[in-house]
């Protein structure tokens, strides 16, 4: 049988809720699909700060070295934590893991309904990469005179042309296995060097991929067009911070946070790769039981995707999809399903 080493870090707040589902699901579809996942739960997160004064053991990189992918539910509690603290362990595993491609579905289900009016699924179903490893991410800058009133901050963003390139090929790749589209977001009328140096890249690769239709939008005619128009969209792909904010507006107009996947991603699996819900911790509803489950659950589908468990992800997406058609959902979508009975519709389904 096919066995898989699995790292499971719930984290905090709600994360450990939907994490919980999510490992229920994948438990569901072993049998069934052949291979088992040997899970190794990793108490880490804010608790464990509050015990030993750090968010993460120092040696946490090689605990997760050797496993085949990690499961992340989410982090933070800003009103006991700052976030660049319980976010500073997930920076590191993506830069040391060189997981340079976060990839996020943006997909409208039957049965949701869409902030956006006169939007139903066939018009809601792209797919935003977002550049993982670089821009905002590379800690360069510094703060002078602190706390004085000519305090000055200076950060600044990264990108190198094998960066970019590696994640426009990445994206080029993944349009080839869809409508064959891809939009290319930057900001080059405003930071020219950088983003200047982002549209000569896509002139220079999109040559060798004549069957893909490439453009390129500025980051804020993507976000209006994320919403006046979100069915021109295929594969989109875009810089570290661009990403992570178009990624939000992608969950929010295809029924909100609580359905949107996403990985981190070492394309050439030299490493482990993380798939985590896009949502983040919400301390304000953690231990109530109404958190939607659907994220993580999607999100262990895209893992088993990874692992070569085609199949079986796409059992889970259909189960999913039978699911939110049947109209079974928890209080954010409308519904009263707790977590673990949503949970419970997706098992029956399977």
């Amino acid at each position: 049988m096919r066995s898989y080493k699995i790292a499971v870090y719930p984290g905090d707040g709600i994360g450990p809720e939907v994490i919980e589902q999510a490992v229920r699901v994948l438990a569901a579809v072993q049998p069934t699909g052949g291979f088992a996942l040997e899970m190794t739960t990793l108490p880490w997160g804010f608790r464990h700060f509050e015990q030993t004064g750090r968010v993460v053991p120092e040696d946490f990189l090689d605990v997760l070295r050797p496993m085949d992918a990690i499961l992340l539910g989410a982090v933070g509690w800003p009103a006991r934590l700052p976030d660049h603290l319980t976010l500073s362990p997930l920076v590191k595993i993506r830069q040391a893991f060189d997981q340079y491609a976060c990839v996020r579905p943006v997909k409208l289900y039957e049965g949701v309904r869409s902030v956006l009016a006169d939007k139903g699924p066939r018009d809601i179903d792209f797919v935003v990469i977002r550049e993982n490893s670089e821009g905002e991410y590379v800690d360069c800058g510094g703060r002078f005179k602190v706390g004085q009133p000519d305090e000055t901050a200076v950060q600044t963003a990264i990108h190198t042309r094998r960066g970019v390139e590696r994640i426009l090929r990445f994206g080029f790749e993944m349009a080839r296995s869809r409508r064959r589209k891809l939009m290319m977001v930057t900001k080059s009328n405003a930071q020219r060097f950088a983003y200047g140096m982002w549209d000569e890249v896509l002139q220079a690769v999109r040559g060798d991929y004549p069957d893909v239709a490439s453009e390129k939008q500025h980051a804020d005619a993507a976000a209006m067009n994320f919403v006046r128009r979100p069915e021109t969209f295929d594969v989109v792909v875009a810089s570290n911070l661009f990403g992570d904010l178009l990624t939000d507006l992608g969950g929010i107009i295809s029924g909100g946070l609580g359905l949107a996947p996403s990985t981190n991603t070492n394309p050439e699996r030299r490493f482990p790769s993380m798939f985590e819900p896009v949502h983040g911790s919400a301390p304000d509803i953690a231990g109530r039981g109404i958190a939607n489950p659907i994220a993580a659950i999607l999100s262990a589908a895209m893992l088993l995707d990874w692992l070569g468990e085609r199949a079986s992800g796409d059992r889970i997406r259909r189960a999913v999809e039978q699911t939110l058609a049947g109209g079974h959902k928890t209080p954010d979508l409308g519904g009263a399903l707790t977590t673990g009975e949503m949970a419970d519709r997706v098992i029956e389904n399977l």
